[in-house]
């Protein structure tokens, strides 16, 4: 009985979300107009919600109680009801490896195909391993902060005392448990909450002393952080088009003691000679609008609604914002060029375009792989302008 009254629920959510919200906003505007479910309902709803959307397009055939009982299956660890009442001899197979359970599910259904799940592949970088990457949209990515290294030792001693599992990769990145809620534990502005690849883009950087750099496509303003913690005496100019992200970026920048900035509200698809005429900067950080393609394992429902023509939407924006935004680089300094997404249209691609219509060459670049540590997949290119 309560596993049919979690299957209805399931049922009705999914009749009512048509992806143009992120799933992880629809929820919550969901459930405040279902009053009616307990705390109990709207996480079993929520588990089921994100499981079916990791099964991607595979086994398109099935009905979808069956498909959401396979994606449970495979996406987690601790049994669930659903999974009992329709694959009862799975059940026991619960703790299994994921590669184990995906052997189970093929040898069930033969038309299970594991690059379904991925629709987009022949789109991939070619460096991503296609098996690996989709392997991991079953598992939800971890949770990462950035800390100053000196700091670091006391926060995992806090986060321990409230039996949150923190794990230090790095001086200054911490990994936690997806959904840790960090707000009461620790003192504001001493995190930052960063996905892993993210922060490994600041090693694009190399900032000097008195530098001038400009983070043109800033949003929230989580690079220019990243670049003020590895040199924090630069002049900074950020810009977004959005002037509420914008307002984002000053509460984050105010929380982190940053108060000697610039910022102006820019669209990079225009000419902005008017605006930055007697700009010339030492670097630019580009984090370009992307489909955000790396990331889909926080946003599985993606996997569902993305449409292939956005890529090439996409690409073109990157090909404009790269083409008005150079001009303003200095002779010998770095264009930091970086995108979320998996898709060789948005990274390799642009990269080639840039060397072969602007004056630019090409120092490093590489996909960062964080379907290799639970972590976002992205691309950055370090390109040098020449005389």
């Amino acid at each position: 009985m309560r596993a049919e009254h979690q299957l209805k629920a399931f049922k009705q959510i999914l009749s009512q979300y048509d992806g143009v919200l992120p799933l992880h906003r629809f929820l919550p505007v969901y459930f405040k107009q279902h009053k009616q479910m307990g705390s109990a309902d709207r996480r079993w709803a929520t588990r089921h919600l994100y499981s079916f959307f990791r099964l991607g397009k595979a086994l398109p055939a099935l009905g979808n109680e069956e498909r959401l009982s396979i994606a449970d299956f495979l996406c987690h660890d601790t049994l669930s009801l659903i999974v009992e009442k329709n694959l009862p001899d799975f059940a026991a197979q619960i703790q299994l490896s994921l590669k184990e359970k995906l052997a189970l599910v093929k040898n069930r259904y033969p038309a299970f195909d594991l690059a379904a799940v991925y629709p987009f592949h022949a789109d991939l970088s070619e460096s991503i391993d296609q098996e690996a990457f989709f392997e991991s949209f079953f598992k939800q990515p971890d949770l990462f902060i950035r800390v100053e290294g000196m700091d670091a030792p006391g926060i995992i001693q806090k986060l321990k005392a409230e039996n949150i599992a923190a794990r230090q990769l790095s001086e200054t990145a911490l990994a936690l448990p997806n959904g840790t809620k960090l707000e009461t534990i620790l003192k504001e502005g001493s995190y930052q909450v960063q996905d892993l690849s993210s922060q490994y883009t600041g090693s694009y950087f190399q900032p000097a002393k008195w530098d001038k750099w400009w983070d043109c496509c800033a949003a929230s303003g989580g690079k220019s952080l990243l670049l003020h913690s590895l040199e924090p005496v630069i002049e900074l100019l950020v810009s977004d088009l959005r002037s509420s992200v914008l307002m984002n970026l000053d509460e984050r920048f105010q929380q982190a003691g940053i108060r000697k900035y610039h910022k102006k509200e820019i669209d990079l698809l225009k000419n902005n000679d008017q605006i930055l005429h007697h700009y010339q900067f030492d670097g630019i950080i580009l984090d370009a609008p992307c489909t955000g393609s790396g990331t889909w394992g926080r946003t599985p429902e993606m996997l569902t609604f993305f449409e292939e023509r956005k890529i090439n939407q996409f690409a073109t924006i990157q090909k404009g914002i790269v083409q008005n935004v150079v001009k303003y680089l200095k002779t010998g300094k770095p264009l930091v060029y970086i995108t979320c997404s998996a898709f060789k249209a948005e990274n390799e691609a642009i990269v080639e375009h840039m060397l072969e219509t602007l004056p630019l060459e090409l120092e490093r670049m590489e996909v960062i792989k964080g379907y290799e540590g639970h972590a976002d997949t992205m691309f950055v290119a370090r390109l040098i302008k020449k005389a």
